[in-house]
């Protein structure tokens, strides 16, 4: 018998990427973050969540894709993804949420090397679906530890 996950999905433009629930601890409305100077270009700055700094990144950007402005639809993912032996807590900006996706193991594909816009070291893997293909992130290699390192020094 296969093992079953379930996963956030999100969309940045026409493709759709997932990150495990698991790691999702809330999904907030668009707000602005307040700027962190000479930090990494991705990196957006500082929100208040329940009273702490969250370090804030645009996904776009860490995966390569131009920025857009926000719209009705952005949405920052709160995540708390285990990094080193701790918990590092950080908003992933993404132009929408869409749904919660049950995934089976036997469905993951290999990620592909080639024929993709952004980094493919950042993935999982892929999961064909009726409407295309869903990206599974890997949020160990989204975030490298010089990565990690910065958000932490941000917050």
């Amino acid at each position: 018998m296969s093992t079953e996950a379930q996963y956030v999905t999100l969309g940045l433009g026409a493709e759709t990427f997932a990150v495990p629930v698991e790691f999702v601890r809330e999904i907030l409305d668009y707000q602005t973050p307040f700027g962190i100077p000479e930090g990494p270009g991705w990196l957006l700055g500082l929100i208040d969540v329940r009273g702490r700094a969250t370090p804030t990144l645009d996904l776009r950007m860490k995966l390569g894709l131009p920025p857009i402005a926000p719209t009705l639809t952005t949405r920052i993912l709160v995540l708390d993804i285990p990094a080193g032996g701790r918990t590092l807590s950080l908003g992933l900006v993404a132009d929408r949420v869409i749904e919660v996706i049950s995934v089976r193991a036997d469905q993951i594909e290999p990620s592909p090397d080639i024929g993709v816009p952004w980094r493919s070291d950042y993935m999982h893997g892929v999961v064909r679906r009726e409407s295309g293909f869903v990206v599974l992130f890997d949020l160990a290699r989204l975030l490298t530890s010089q990565d990690a390192a910065a958000l932490e020094q941000a917050a």
